[in-house]
């Protein structure tokens, strides 16, 4: 990792709006065989902004859910740019509680800005429906992993990275927080996001030091290569753990340490 050229944040945030960079349906398209959708969340609607279903890697049967962005206007106006709905995130949490019936690893895609904050989304419950995630997926009794592949905003990509493997790719951004929603919060200047990005650390290489992810994923030559590869490695190791319990305790012990700080 110490050949990697560290960019500005201000050019990564340039590089995850690429067009050309990888969405979850390439992802799913490529690296998993035998991909098929599930849809609705058995209370509401379906939500197109998350894609998730079962498939197979490399012969292990997984279940794959993620953040969908488009490639072009059109596809990110289907897709809300990723924004998802209570519905969605209730859809991924009723593919999770299957996967942990049937002894399926779970394998998050992130790439959000957020949840979508509108009203109607607020009325059916967006906050619980987050918060339910959270709870769950920190005992959910199967493995998980979760890879940031571009954006990880607010509560919308969190609910997503409870997980005992959290990745990100190199140019990825993982925050609490917009840039652009800290600025415009700060300073009342929403021009002055990548200020606030260089002071939130929310590059991999600041939170791969701060210890809050297990690797930085490169992207250097393929990424959709590199993603399967690192998905291998961590989904190998994570089998090799002899009980669940003990899987559940580290997890826990993992979120319990972050902000854990000495003067």
């Amino acid at each position: 990792m110490s050949t990697r050229e560290k960019l500005p944040v201000r050019d990564k945030m340039r590089i995850i709006h690429d067009s050309k960079r990888p969405t979850i349906d390439d992802y799913v398209k490529t690296i998993f065989d035998d991909f098929i959708e599930l849809h609705g969340d058995r209370a509401y609607a379906d939500d197109y902004a998350v894609c998730a279903g079962i498939a197979t890697f490399q012969g292990i049967p997984v279940t794959v859910i993620g953040h969908r962005k488009g490639k072009t206007t059109e596809e990110n106006i289907k897709a809300n740019f990723a924004m998802a709905q209570p519905e969605g995130y209730r859809k991924a949490l009723r593919l999770a509680k299957q996967a942990e019936k049937f002894h399926r690893p779970v394998i998050f895609f992130v790439d959000t800005s957020g949840a979508f904050p509108g009203v109607g989304a607020e009325e059916r419950g967006q906050g619980e429906a987050i918060a339910r995630c959270l709870s769950e997926f920190m005992v959910l009794r199967t493995p998980i992993i979760s890879i940031v592949t571009g954006e990880g905003g607010s509560g919308g990509a969190l609910a997503f990275a409870v997980a005992d493997r959290v990745l990100m790719l190199e140019n990825a951004i993982y925050s609490v927080i917009s840039p652009r929603g800290c600025a415009s919060i700060l300073w009342k200047d929403a021009s002055r996001e990548f200020e606030a990005a260089e002071r939130l650390k929310i590059t991999a290489d600041d939170l791969f030091s701060f210890g809050m992810i297990e690797g930085i994923i490169p992207e250097s030559g393929s990424i959709l290569r590199n993603v399967k590869k690192a998905i291998s490695e961590q989904l190998r190791s994570l089998l090799s753990e002899p009980q669940i319990d003990q899987l559940l305790e580290k997890r826990y012990e993992k979120f319990r340490k972050i902000g854990i700080f000495e003067e």
